[in-house]
């Protein structure tokens, strides 16, 4: 069990090349992630900010839109996102997402491994 403000938030500049930071909280760490889960972490993006678009293979990556809402890239498309949306990218295709409302934008990020 982890609890609220005993986990490690990381700040990351220009996550994938994207403009601003974003702020990445770990959820589970290590074994606990187990064989077939990559990340499964709570995403915080501040307004004006986002995360670049890239790809993923030999994996998959949910996102679960908790609040606020951006411009999500779904393989070159741009789709509107806001709170109760979940987006998936499956292996092969990419995604990225750009807060461009005047709140955080904050998400759950679930990457799987095929």
């Amino acid at each position: 069990m982890t609890r609220a403000g005993e986990r490690e938030i990381v700040k990351a500049e220009h996550a994938n090349g994207g403009a601003g930071y974003i702020l990445k909280e770990a959820l589970l760490t290590g074994e606990d992630l187990g064989q077939h889960c990559r990340m499964f972490s709570r995403v915080t993006i501040p307004a004006g900010c986002e995360l670049g678009y890239h790809e993923h293979h030999g994996e998959t990556e949910t996102y679960y839109i908790l609040s606020g809402s951006g411009m999500y890239d779904d393989n070159g498309k741009a789709v509107p996102v806001e709170a109760g949306d979940v987006t998936f990218c499956k292996d092969g295709d990419g995604h990225g997402l750009k807060n461009t409302g005047t709140e955080d934008l904050s998400f759950v990020a679930l990457i799987l491994k095929l």
